[in-house]
């Protein structure tokens, strides 16, 4: 648990006019075991807003807003997410959105990202920006104190709970995202074994013995055992995809104080079965993440025949349930 000191102000007799005000942060991996808990559920929403795939309703409130194409498609991208936080906020502890796509419209896609994060804590969700950050030095620390606001939304102008890194540019990179994690009651996860098909091409090349993304992992169990909270998770955590079963269970074995992120849930193919092994003997210590199943539901089978396109909230809820019935209770 971190103590901040907020801001005061002294007269000229030396004494404070307005005294200090005392935020204890509390640590990130046991905000996150809470709220797994108090859900029942370790099913993680993200958010990939995809302009083609939008419902035809919010497209056509963004058009009558009026403004460029990329005003309109942030607008839309907006109400979107905003709708799927409000129908979604009841059922699942966390929330994930890629940044990419807001990013991709310049300035108004940023705002749009900034305010989705702000509306999902304001949910009571924890929130994961998906923006895959790393670099040296100086710049890694500002891209952490941008985006890790840690359980003050207000502490980092892009409010997020947590952040993806990546380590290719060295161990050292990551420091300065963990000292502002600390800090702020953050987390981070860091990119170890992805989902994607090609990523055995550089993370499974052999060195010293074991595939690269081993010794990633070694890393990475070292910060969050330097970490731990009550939970005896750091708040360093790991990406994991479903998409190599094995390979997450080897990982789980080999990184017991490290939450796991797994990604490759649904609509990459990745099963409740090949989830399991992630999660330690309580069912905790991992986030599934599902985003284009959950998100875009209204546009597959059960719920395309079932629903009309307007109901697509309804399809959002129905696929999350779903979700939630597959993947083991926490």
């Amino acid at each position: 648990m971190q103590i901040r000191l907020g801001n005061s102000e002294s007269t000229h007799c030396g004494f404070l006019r307005n005294p200090p005000t005392i935020r204890f942060m509390r640590h990130y991996a046991d905000r996150l075991h809470d709220a797994v808990t108090r859900k029942k559920t370790a099913a993680l929403v993200g958010l990939d807003p995809r302009l083609d795939q939008l419902p035809e309703d919010v497209l056509a409130a963004a058009r009558s807003r009026g403004g460029s194409e990329n005003d309109i498609a942030a607008s839309a991208f907006e109400e979107f997410c905003s709708r799927i936080i409000d129908v979604v906020a009841p059922l699942v502890p966390a929330m994930k959105p890629q940044a990419a796509f807001f990013e991709q419209l310049g300035p108004a896609g940023c705002l749009a990202l900034q305010r989705v994060i702000l509306k999902a804590r304001e949910a009571g969700l924890v929130v994961i920006c998906d923006a895959k950050r790393g670099d040296i030095g100086s710049t890694a620390q500002a891209y952490a104190e941008a985006y890790l606001a840690g359980e003050d939304p207000d502490a980092a102008i892009w409010g997020a709970d947590s952040l993806t890194v990546s380590p290719y540019l060295g161990d050292d990179t990551l420091q300065p995202f963990v000292d502002v994690a600390r800090e702020r009651g953050a987390g981070i996860y860091v990119l170890v074994r992805t989902s994607n098909p090609g990523s055995a091409s550089f993370q499974n090349r052999e060195s010293d013995g074991q595939p690269l993304y081993r010794h990633v992992a070694d890393v990475v169990e070292r910060l969050a055992q330097e970490t731990r909270g009550d939970s005896g998770y750091g708040i360093v955590g790991a990406v994991a995809g479903a998409t190599y079963p094995a390979e997450l269970a080897e990982l789980r074995a080999a990184m017991p104080s490290t939450p796991l992120l797994i990604p490759g849930y649904g609509a990459q193919g990745g099963g409740a079965s090949d989830v399991v092994a992630g999660f330690d003997k309580n069912g905790l210590g991992a986030l599934v993440n599902s985003s284009r199943g959950i998100n875009f539901a209204y546009r597959r089978e059960p719920w395309k025949s079932e629903l009309a396109p307007d109901q697509w909230e309804q399809a959002v809820e129905a696929a999350t349930k779903a979700m939630i019935a597959e993947l083991p209770s926490a």
